[in-house]
């Protein structure tokens, strides 16, 4: 396993020369994080939403000795992050007001964002859109940053399925996580119930990468590497798409 970034020449580029998928084409997914984004693209978020007001800086700091043990802790870590979005938006009383912060955020740092993006991912995705398959990428996070993210820094038009949010306590938290078993609901949902590829890191989109023909596990911490191996069939490719401190094997531009 290789743990060096390996690094292309690739641009990102206006996607609108793509073919329309047909009706009859394949289903690829793409995971976000730590497969075409290089982190955790909502901690990034999250980290600025508490920065913009001291008074949020404060309570946030406060909460810590409480929240930051539940978040290390992974039975508790949803509901620690649940209770830092809430210092975050408290005050926000639509959807739509998170989503507005969400592009404000992203169009503020097009820059840093640029530079974490994972340029691998998006040359493996664009080889699917010219294939004209039917893309879609599926994500832990609010699917407005990931969305935002994918048009106003990398220039692409594809649809994103996130966490669902909405009004509760006085503030936006999510209402519906896009997560483990529930993502592949969440996507059969929207009509993409049968997936030929998926590409993902993470150990908890494991019923998604049993529910694709082909799995892909992209980026994967080094100590789950074992485990993808046992429970997935076979020959299943396990890749480094240059995320950092993530391994895998290093990617070959001639793979399919």
């Amino acid at each position: 396993m290789n743990q060096a970034t390996h690094c292309v020449s690739y641009s990102f580029r206006m996607a609108s020369a793509f073919p329309t998928p047909g009706h009859d084409a394949q289903v690829v997914v793409f995971d976000f994080d730590h497969t075409l984004f290089d982190g955790d693209s909502f901690s990034h978020a999250l980290r600025w939403m508490l920065k913009r007001h001291a008074w949020r800086r404060i309570a946030a700091v406060l909460a810590t000795p409480i929240l930051g043990p539940m978040v290390a802790y992974l039975p508790l870590r949803r509901r620690g992050i649940g209770g830092y979005v809430w210092i975050a938006t408290v005050g926000l009383h639509r959807r739509r007001s998170l989503d507005e912060l969400l592009d404000r955020y992203v169009t503020g740092h097009t820059t840093e964002l640029k530079a974490l993006l994972l340029p691998i991912g998006f040359e493996v995705l664009h080889r699917h859109r010219t294939a004209g398959d039917r893309v879609v990428v599926a994500t832990g996070a609010p699917p407005e940053l990931a969305r935002a993210i994918l048009k106003f820094v990398a220039h692409e038009d594809v649809p994103v399925i996130g966490t669902a949010t909405g009004p509760r306590f006085g503030a936006v938290v999510a209402t519906r996580h896009c997560h483990h078993q529930e993502k592949v609901r969440m996507l059969r949902e929207r009509g993409y119930t049968d997936i030929a590829v998926a590409y993902t890191d993470s150990s908890a989109d494991l019923p998604l990468l049993l529910a694709a023909r082909t799995p892909v596990v992209v980026n994967p911490k080094a100590e789950k590497i074992d485990m993808f191996r046992r429970v997935l069939p076979p020959g299943t490719r396990i890749v480094h798409w240059g995320s950092t401190d993530r391994s895998g094997d290093v990617f070959d531009r001639a793979e399919p």
